[in-house]
């Protein structure tokens, strides 16, 4: 195969609509734009959550609530899910992992046993889960960034 004989496959291609050509085409007279209306006339664009001019629905229901922008998101890891780990736990084996997501603060919980020592490092811990970690013979270190 040489480049003049490269082609498309067959059926990948098709024909540019030819409208307003005609009542034999079938796309004659109004060209697929129904009757008369905004939309019938060139130059319409839509604008999003338009309706017509009726109040739309996004002004209809009333705001509530607010965003603290000062709330820190911190991603959940429990004891049970420790349990599986060996040696230092910290943020980064726990992302290599999978527990958690990277760039997120980290605070472990108290759901679980844990039977072996672990020298954890995160971002906060529950009260329950620092009692069962240093029960267990380990410690817990706190990030302060």
């Amino acid at each position: 195969m040489k480049l003049h004989e490269l082609s498309p496959a067959k059926g990948s291609k098709h024909s540019k609509k030819r409208v307003g050509r005609g009542p034999g085409s079938g796309l004659g007279k109004t060209a697929g734009r129904g009757e008369k209306g905004q939309k019938s006339r060139t130059g319409y664009s839509s604008r999003p959550g338009f309706e017509g001019g009726q109040m739309p629905l996004v002004r209809r229901v009333p705001k509530r609530g607010f965003t603290n922008i000062w709330k820190v998101e911190y991603a959940v890891v429990n004891l049970a899910q420790l349990g599986e780990l060996e040696g230092d736990v910290t943020p980064e084996l726990l992302v290599e992992r999978g527990l958690v997501r990277s760039g997120k603060k980290i605070k472990v919980l108290g759901d679980g046993e844990i039977g072996k020592p672990l020298r954890v490092v995160a971002d906060k811990f529950s009260k329950s889960a620092r009692e069962k970690i240093e029960a267990a013979g380990g410690r817990c270190e706190e990030l302060h960034a």
